[in-house]
């Protein structure tokens, strides 16, 4: 059995991806991943997703060009989700931004009630 059989996709068929620039360590992106996905990413050696809003396979920047290339998989203990290092060419957000993470919270400001 192949290390991908072997991971624990979810009861939709996906898998939290956490992407991190190989070069500075920072967090790029999180997405899913089904099997074909992951496949694609194995065989082309771009990051590949599933996008849930959209319902098909999306490869990170094939319209805007700012593509992941894949340096590394890693899975977690329980095999339910990955952590892929990749450079990225380009910004990581569809804002423009090198990486989704960007929006600080505040916890004076943004703190919920409490019930």
């Amino acid at each position: 059995m192949s290390e991908v059989e072997r991971l624990s996709f979810g009861p939709d068929g996906l898998l939290p991806a956490v992407v991190q620039d190989a070069d500075t360590g920072d967090v790029l992106i999180l997405a899913y991943m089904n099997a074909e996905a992951l496949r694609r990413t194995l065989e082309t050696g771009l990051v590949t997703f599933w996008s849930r809003s959209r319902g098909q396979l999306w490869q990170k920047g094939e319209t805007s060009g700012n593509t992941l290339a894949l340096v590394a998989i890693r899975k977690n203990c329980e095999a339910n989700s990955l952590l892929i290092t990749a450079r990225p060419a380009g910004p990581a957000c569809h804002t423009g931004n090198p990486t989704c993470f960007y929006r600080p919270l505040d916890p004076a400001r943004d703190l919920p009630p409490e019930p």
